[in-house]
């Protein structure tokens, strides 16, 4: 039997989250960006003051304090801060509203809150728990600068650290339980893989309340790197800040990337980046090629995660062009299967259920034990792993050489007069024609079909919609079979995101799924 799983070591090494500073020279940079420059000495030594500040609140071990602030020291350094005085971190992203955010204070059962003044001036009376106080970011300010401090911790490796909510494209945001070793691991598994040194720069665009975003941290600090946050207003700001800050790292997601290939670089900065890594949606085949001729000195990885199991699989970069629609293989520490209904393993070829194993899984969502068994449940027989497993839901396929590719949700499949029609095959078809810079493919009613294929896209500026129409439907007469052919295909301006840089299929399919 073919298993696609990276090598499994069933107790891999772990410390506490916090710990992750200690392993920078002192004298290195570890942070830097519009709010200063701290080398890795520099920047513990805030760490203990910011925890010893938390610690004074008196809250017991294990509540939980929630950030909603902008990208800078305060956002970097509290997942650890919080860890390091007991607390549970929730990170909220500073994008979403006053509603959003306080879902997330009374589902999380948030004691403290730490907030720049001008996103708490949004809450209204009811949105704070009654036993929940905040605080405005600036009151951090003397103390991350002096005064008391706290010294490493020594929490278990199953210790809950992190509670990352969900974007909630599909019902109200759901809380992910995270653990020191669920952080601590995914650290260790990314500066592997990417092979990153203390020389590397990363330019922090995707928010830490992101299982992606916040890794950006932990695994260039574990590395020894220097981080950038960056909260930018326009993609330009990217670009500068890649030349200004000496950025050999960009994390991103699909939607950011066609942003980026659309500017004119300076072929200097364009040439500066060392790896640029993907996540939150597949790269096509034509956006790889705009993205390996844009950044020739980059290695481009293409990876696939999930909150409740953080990252599963990435495909090498020596791979790429071969393989550009591939998902890859597991990243270190996850043990990644592909099964039938039954849980038996699929053949080469054959699609079914990913489903991950291994210690990077998360402890289930906070608070909704019936959520956490649907999705976590006992991994297959034939994982070497055992224990609980994340099954995705995810339908993929695994080749002969053990390289996986995405077919799609199963939720998300357009079952059209008997066929299952993937969404992401005729998608990635379209963004194939010259002109295409973004497609998304959904199901709607149709009373002879079931459903039809109704196919939404973004042109390049300037193109003519007629002509491109008729490029496309030639391309997918000639790519795809009859059943999976577009009723429809409508031009839109832009395509609704949601507060992680993603595209919001569930908001799409709302506005033209009639």
């Amino acid at each position: 039997m073919k298993l696609s799983t990276a090598s499994v070591d069933q107790k891999p090494k772990t410390r506490p989250i916090d710990h992750i500073l200690l392993r920078g020279e002192p004298t290195r940079p570890a942070l830097d960006g519009r709010s200063g420059h701290l080398d890795f000495a520099e920047l513990e030594s805030t760490l203990g003051h910011l925890a010893a500040w938390l610690q004074g609140f008196g809250l017991p071990p294990g509540e939980r304090v929630a950030s909603w602030v902008a990208k800078g020291p305060v956002a970097a350094l509290m997942p650890m801060a919080a860890t390091r005085a007991g607390l549970v971190h929730v990170p909220i992203n500073p994008l979403l509203k006053r509603a959003q955010a306080a879902h997330i204070l009374s589902d999380s059962g948030t004691r403290l809150l730490i907030g720049t003044q001008a996103r708490l001036d949004t809450l209204e009376e009811g949105d704070v728990p009654p036993d929940c106080q905040a605080h405005s970011e600036s009151d951090t300010a003397c103390a991350m600068t002096g005064g008391p401090t706290l010294p490493p911790s020594d929490a278990e490796p199953d210790t809950l650290a992190a509670i990352l909510y969900t974007s909630g494209s599909t019902g109200k945001p759901k809380g992910v339980m995270l653990s020191h070793a669920n952080l601590w691991l995914g650290a260790v598994a990314v500066a592997d893989y990417l092979k990153m040194t203390p020389q590397d720069r990363t330019l922090c665009v995707l928010p830490f309340s992101f299982d992606y975003g916040q890794n950006q941290l932990f695994s260039t600090w574990y590395a020894g790197g220097c981080v950038v946050p960056l909260d930018y207003l326009t993609p330009r700001d990217v670009i500068k800040s890649i030349e200004r800050r000496q950025v050999t790292t960009l994390a991103g997601v699909p939607p950011l990337w066609v942003q980026l290939i659309e500017l004119d670089w300076p072929p200097e900065v364009a040439a500066q980046l060392r790896r640029l890594t993907n996540s939150g949606g597949a790269l096509t085949p034509t956006l790889v090629a705009r993205l390996r001729a844009l950044f020739p000195n980059a290695d481009l990885y293409p990876m696939y995660g999930l909150t409740e199991a953080f990252r599963s699989t990435y495909l090498p970069p020596a791979l790429v062009d071969s393989h550009p629609d591939s998902m890859g293989r597991a990243i270190p520490f996850a043990e990644i299967l592909v099964v039938r209904p039954d849980g038996t393993l699929t053949d080469d070829n054959e699609p079914g259920e990913l489903v991950h194993c291994g210690p990077l899984v998360a402890q289930g969502y906070w608070n909704d034990r019936a959520r956490t068994a649907e999705r976590f449940r006992p991994a297959p027989e034939v994982s070497a792993y055992g224990g609980m497993a994340v099954w995705s839901g995810d339908t993929v396929r695994r080749d002969a050489e053990g390289l996986l590719y995405f077919v799609g949700r199963d939720d998300a499949m357009i079952k059209s007069a008997g066929n299952r029609i993937s969404p992401t095959e005729v998608e990635e078809s379209a963004m194939a024609v010259p002109g295409v810079l973004e497609a998304i493919a959904l199901g709607v009613p149709d009373p002879r079909l079931g459903a039809a294929v109704r196919l939404l896209l973004r042109g390049k500026p300037g193109v003519d919609p007629t002509l491109l129409e008729n490029d496309v439907r030639g391309h997918l007469k000639q790519d795809l079979p009859n059943f999976m052919q577009p009723r429809d295909i409508r031009f839109v301006d832009a395509f609704p995101a949601n507060a992680n840089g993603k595209i919001d299929r569930v908001a799409v399919a709302r506005e033209h799924g009639e």
